[in-house]
């Protein structure tokens, strides 16, 4: 079975400059694509449709290395591959009616730069007393671009990836991947398998026993998830204290960096500082989502887990404006209605439910 890891990545400060230009390119040619297809859309009904040309959907970037770009050319051109073929990714599936059109990427937030075979290779660190390998060494780059070895812990045994991903949140760096598990032995190929022999192990109880092997969830704001035996999961109350703590400390960072000058070594670090105290609440709500799904998927009395199906993207709509008779715009509860679709957002309800699918599959 496929397993995702993820590891914490300990670059250099010449690294973090050559892994930052990479990603930027990257990020470049995927939001060139992305401006390129919504010309060639602007221009489908006037002239391409008129000459029977179609929409291109293609994974060229060769076009965009001009004069004006000349930094592209500083970087593998595997990276910017990769780039046009994360676009064509996305394009595909929207086709399939599984998300929108790309739209482009921001420079704010996470960013990771996708890298394939031909980038980096993992050195295995064999352990002369046991022959064991205890970890591996991960070499970056190519022989024209280098970036050489990365530091990085493996806290856990992993295979090969064909491809893995480099990121940096708040300031911290990661390398991610998926890669087969020979810890979790599954009897079919797929998930669709599994789960239809699971279905038909179920339908050959009777429907006092499956109810009494069903576990009901019920996900609310004030608590996040209560099941049909009584019991409760939500954070504890000093993780709901710490909280409250490191917003108050992202707010106070955010106002100075608001004061420093834009563009400044002092401003991106203001920013970084708030980034790392927003990464706390992100970090709590991920582990409680971890435990509370343990927790459900070890429990032996169960067999079949249902949850409430709520309409998310709905409940957190924001309010329509209001006018009164004379077309005066009147309060409609926007900044309430704000304050509760935060809360909701930051419930883990949808983490709740997909760490619980694919644990259950595993169990």
């Amino acid at each position: 079975m496929m397993n995702g890891y993820q590891f914490r990545l300990y670059p250099t400060k010449e690294q973090e400059q050559t892994l930052l230009r990479w990603i930027g390119c990257q990020r470049l040619i995927y939001n060139a694509k992305v401006s390129e297809d919504r010309y060639f859309r602007s221009f489908k009904r006037q002239f391409l449709a008129v000459v029977g040309m179609p929409v291109p959907i293609d994974q060229g970037y060769s076009h965009f290395k001009t004069e004006r770009t000349p930094f592209l050319s500083e970087v593998p051109s595997q990276v910017l591959r990769n780039g046009a073929v994360l676009w064509k990714q996305a394009y595909s599936r929207h086709f399939l009616g599984l998300g929108g059109r790309p739209k482009f990427k921001k420079r704010s937030g996470e960013q990771s730069v996708w890298l394939t075979s031909e980038l980096f290779s993992f050195k295995p660190q064999v352990d002369m007393e046991t022959g064991e390998i205890p970890r591996y060494n991960l070499q970056v780059g190519t022989q024209k671009f280098p970036i050489g070895e990365i530091g990085y812990v493996s806290h856990r045994q992993h295979r090969i990836p064909n491809s893995i991903h480099i990121s940096i949140r708040a300031g911290k760096w990661f390398l991610s991947f998926s890669a087969e598990d020979d810890a979790v032995n599954i009897p079919c190929h797929d998930a669709d398998s599994v789960i239809e022999a699971v279905a038909h192990e179920l339908r050959q109880l009777s429907p006092d026993i499956l109810t009494a092997r069903t576990c009901g969830a019920d996900r609310g704001v004030a608590k996040p998830l209560m099941t049909s035996d009584g019991q409760v999961y939500d954070l504890l109350p000093v993780q709901k204290e710490r909280i409250e703590k490191e917003r108050e400390q992202k707010k106070k960072w955010q106002r100075r960096a608001a004061r420093r000058k834009k563009g400044s070594k002092n401003q991106k670090k203001a920013y970084r500082k708030a980034a790392r105290y927003q990464q706390y609440e992100a970090n709590v709500r991920k582990e409680y989502a971890h435990q509370t799904s343990h927790a459900l998927v070890m429990d032996e009395r169960y067999s079949l887990y249902v949850f409430e199906d709520l309409k998310i993207q709905n409940m957190t709509r924001r309010p329509k404006a209001k006018q009164d008779e004379k077309g005066r715009w009147v309060p409609n509860g926007a900044k309430a209605k704000a304050g509760l679709n935060r809360v909701i957002l930051s419930s883990a309800w949808g983490q709740v439910v997909q760490y619980t699918e694919y644990k259950a599959l595993r169990a």
